[in-house]
Protein backbone atom coordinates (compact mmCIF):
# COMPACT_ATOMS: atom_id res chain seq x y z
CA UNK A 1 0.00 0.00 0.00
CA UNK A 2 1.33 3.27 -0.99
CA UNK A 3 0.60 5.89 2.24
CA UNK A 4 0.43 9.55 0.99
CA UNK A 5 -0.16 12.79 3.33
CA UNK A 6 -2.14 15.65 1.45
CA UNK A 7 -1.27 19.15 1.52
CA UNK A 8 -3.74 19.80 4.45
CA UNK A 9 -1.95 18.25 7.96
CA UNK A 10 -3.96 15.45 9.17
CA UNK A 11 -4.96 13.80 5.60
CA UNK A 12 -3.82 11.19 4.16
CA UNK A 13 -4.69 9.43 0.38
CA UNK A 14 -3.89 5.27 0.68
CA UNK A 15 -3.55 3.38 -2.36
CA UNK A 16 -3.74 -0.32 -2.22
CA UNK A 17 -1.70 -2.58 -4.55
CA UNK A 18 -3.91 -4.64 -6.75
CA UNK A 19 -2.72 -8.55 -7.80
CA UNK A 20 -4.45 -9.22 -10.86
CA UNK A 21 -5.00 -12.76 -12.88
CA UNK A 22 -7.01 -14.13 -14.89
CA UNK A 23 -9.94 -14.33 -12.19
CA UNK A 24 -10.27 -10.74 -11.04
CA UNK A 25 -8.07 -8.15 -8.94
CA UNK A 26 -7.28 -9.14 -5.02
CA UNK A 27 -6.12 -5.85 -2.69
CA UNK A 28 -5.55 -5.02 0.88
CA UNK A 29 -8.33 -2.00 1.55
CA UNK A 30 -7.02 -1.55 5.36
CA UNK A 31 -3.73 -2.88 7.40
CA UNK A 32 -4.29 -1.23 10.78
CA UNK A 33 -0.53 -1.90 11.35
CA UNK A 34 0.52 0.12 7.84
CA UNK A 35 -2.84 2.99 9.34
CA UNK A 36 -1.60 3.60 12.63
CA UNK A 37 2.31 3.77 11.52
CA UNK A 38 1.20 6.57 8.82
CA UNK A 39 -1.67 8.32 11.04
CA UNK A 40 -0.42 7.91 14.60
CA UNK A 41 -3.40 6.42 15.89
CA UNK A 42 -5.68 3.56 15.59
CA UNK A 43 -9.01 4.24 13.11
CA UNK A 44 -12.16 4.32 15.43
CA UNK A 45 -15.18 2.99 14.28
CA UNK A 46 -18.44 3.54 15.43
CA UNK A 47 -20.67 4.33 12.05
CA UNK A 48 -20.38 3.18 8.43
CA UNK A 49 -22.50 5.53 5.82
CA UNK A 50 -22.56 4.88 1.86
CA UNK A 51 -24.23 7.02 -0.65
CA UNK A 52 -24.87 6.91 -4.43
CA UNK A 53 -25.12 10.22 -6.37
CA UNK A 54 -25.61 11.11 -10.07
CA UNK A 55 -23.06 12.68 -12.40
CA UNK A 56 -22.37 16.35 -11.04
CA UNK A 57 -23.89 15.84 -7.46
CA UNK A 58 -21.93 17.62 -5.26
CA UNK A 59 -21.97 17.34 -1.35
CA UNK A 60 -20.54 19.09 1.30
CA UNK A 61 -18.26 20.85 2.72
CA UNK A 62 -19.05 19.22 5.93
CA UNK A 63 -17.66 18.91 8.94
CA UNK A 64 -18.40 17.96 12.70
CA UNK A 65 -17.70 20.50 15.72
CA UNK A 66 -13.98 19.65 17.68
CA UNK A 67 -14.03 18.72 19.29
CA UNK A 68 -15.74 15.75 19.57
CA UNK A 69 -15.00 15.61 15.51
CA UNK A 70 -15.53 12.99 13.04
CA UNK A 71 -12.77 11.65 11.74
CA UNK A 72 -13.73 9.44 8.31
CA UNK A 73 -12.05 6.68 6.02
CA UNK A 74 -13.55 7.60 2.87
CA UNK A 75 -13.57 5.63 -0.27
CA UNK A 76 -15.24 4.91 -4.18
CA UNK A 77 -16.90 1.24 -4.30
CA UNK A 78 -18.35 2.30 -7.65
CA UNK A 79 -18.16 5.21 -10.46
CA UNK A 80 -15.74 7.58 -9.16
CA UNK A 81 -16.11 10.89 -7.57
CA UNK A 82 -13.43 14.25 -6.34
CA UNK A 83 -12.82 13.74 -3.01
CA UNK A 84 -11.90 17.65 -1.40
CA UNK A 85 -10.34 17.98 2.42
CA UNK A 86 -10.26 21.51 3.54
CA UNK A 87 -8.74 22.48 6.73
CA UNK A 88 -11.70 24.20 9.24
CA UNK A 89 -9.28 24.07 12.52
CA UNK A 90 -9.57 27.15 14.41
CA UNK A 91 -5.68 28.68 14.99
CA UNK A 92 -4.88 26.05 12.45
CA UNK A 93 -1.43 27.78 10.19
CA UNK A 94 -3.22 25.88 7.20
CA UNK A 95 -7.18 26.76 7.86
CA UNK A 96 -8.74 27.06 4.69
CA UNK A 97 -6.37 25.19 3.09
CA UNK A 98 -7.86 22.30 0.67
CA UNK A 99 -6.27 19.12 -1.30
CA UNK A 100 -8.41 16.73 -3.29
CA UNK A 101 -7.69 13.02 -4.57
CA UNK A 102 -9.39 10.99 -7.11
CA UNK A 103 -11.62 7.89 -5.72
CA UNK A 104 -12.57 5.61 -7.83
CA UNK A 105 -13.40 2.02 -8.62
CA UNK A 106 -10.26 1.33 -10.55
CA UNK A 107 -7.52 2.43 -7.95
CA UNK A 108 -9.40 1.99 -5.30
CA UNK A 109 -7.51 4.79 -3.20
CA UNK A 110 -9.04 6.09 0.32
CA UNK A 111 -8.55 9.13 2.22
CA UNK A 112 -8.43 9.62 5.86
CA UNK A 113 -9.16 12.59 7.04
CA UNK A 114 -8.76 14.10 11.02
CA UNK A 115 -11.04 15.47 13.23
CA UNK A 116 -11.45 19.37 12.52
CA UNK A 117 -11.17 18.82 8.69
CA UNK A 118 -13.89 19.65 6.19
CA UNK A 119 -15.15 17.58 3.64
CA UNK A 120 -16.54 16.98 0.18
CA UNK A 121 -17.07 15.03 -2.53
CA UNK A 122 -17.98 15.57 -6.73
CA UNK A 123 -19.43 12.62 -8.52
CA UNK A 124 -18.25 12.10 -11.87
CA UNK A 125 -20.18 9.75 -13.02
CA UNK A 126 -23.68 8.31 -12.40
CA UNK A 127 -24.31 5.82 -10.01
CA UNK A 128 -21.52 6.73 -8.24
CA UNK A 129 -20.83 5.15 -4.76
CA UNK A 130 -18.87 6.46 -1.78
CA UNK A 131 -18.42 4.79 1.66
CA UNK A 132 -17.82 6.36 4.65
CA UNK A 133 -16.05 5.12 7.92
CA UNK A 134 -16.93 6.93 10.81
CA UNK A 135 -15.68 7.89 14.19
CA UNK A 136 -18.54 9.48 15.43
CA UNK A 137 -21.79 8.17 15.25
CA UNK A 138 -24.21 10.97 13.46
CA UNK A 139 -24.80 13.87 15.54
CA UNK A 140 -27.07 16.12 13.99
CA UNK A 141 -26.58 19.29 16.05
CA UNK A 142 -22.87 18.65 15.61
CA UNK A 143 -22.50 18.85 11.88
CA UNK A 144 -22.29 21.78 10.29
CA UNK A 145 -21.58 22.96 6.37
CA UNK A 146 -19.07 25.58 4.46
CA UNK A 147 -20.11 26.60 0.75
CA UNK A 148 -18.29 24.28 -1.59
CA UNK A 149 -18.00 27.06 -3.88
CA UNK A 150 -16.69 29.97 -1.67
CA UNK A 151 -13.86 31.45 -3.96
CA UNK A 152 -12.34 32.60 -0.38
CA UNK A 153 -11.42 28.34 -0.43
CA UNK A 154 -11.09 28.35 -4.14
CA UNK A 155 -11.71 25.00 -4.64
CA UNK A 156 -10.89 23.98 -8.30
CA UNK A 157 -13.89 21.67 -9.17
CA UNK A 158 -13.72 19.79 -12.49
CA UNK A 159 -16.11 20.84 -15.40
CA UNK A 160 -15.79 17.36 -16.59
CA UNK A 161 -16.94 13.79 -15.64
CA UNK A 162 -15.51 10.67 -16.12
CA UNK A 163 -16.81 10.46 -19.47
CA UNK A 164 -15.99 13.18 -20.66
CA UNK A 165 -19.31 14.96 -20.57
CA UNK A 166 -19.96 18.78 -18.95
CA UNK A 167 -20.96 18.30 -15.62
CA UNK A 168 -24.21 20.03 -14.34
CA UNK A 169 -23.52 20.30 -10.42
CA UNK A 170 -26.19 19.96 -8.02
CA UNK A 171 -26.07 20.53 -4.69
CA UNK A 172 -29.04 19.94 -1.55
CA UNK A 173 -30.60 22.95 -0.43
CA UNK A 174 -28.79 23.11 2.65
CA UNK A 175 -25.62 22.39 1.01
CA UNK A 176 -26.08 25.62 -1.81
CA UNK A 177 -27.72 27.69 1.84
CA UNK A 178 -24.32 27.44 3.64
CA UNK A 179 -22.37 29.75 4.84
CA UNK A 180 -18.37 30.82 3.32
CA UNK A 181 -15.28 30.28 5.60
CA UNK A 182 -15.43 34.07 6.51
CA UNK A 183 -18.55 33.71 8.15
CA UNK A 184 -18.10 30.64 10.22
CA UNK A 185 -17.90 30.78 13.86
CA UNK A 186 -14.31 28.63 13.71
CA UNK A 187 -12.70 31.41 11.62
CA UNK A 188 -9.62 32.22 13.55
CA UNK A 189 -8.54 35.84 13.76
CA UNK A 190 -7.38 37.85 10.54
CA UNK A 191 -9.39 35.11 8.52
CA UNK A 192 -12.77 36.66 8.45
Amino acid sequence: MRIRELAVPGAWEFTPTMHGDERGVFAEMFKASEFEKAVGRPLDLLQINTSTSAAGVLRGIHYTEDPPGQAKYVTCTSGAFVDVVVDLRPGSPTFGTWDSVVLDDVDRRWVFLSEGLGHAVLSLADASTVTYLCSLEYTPELDHEVDALDPDIGIAWPATGRDGQRLTLLRSPKDAAAPRLRDLAVAPRGRR
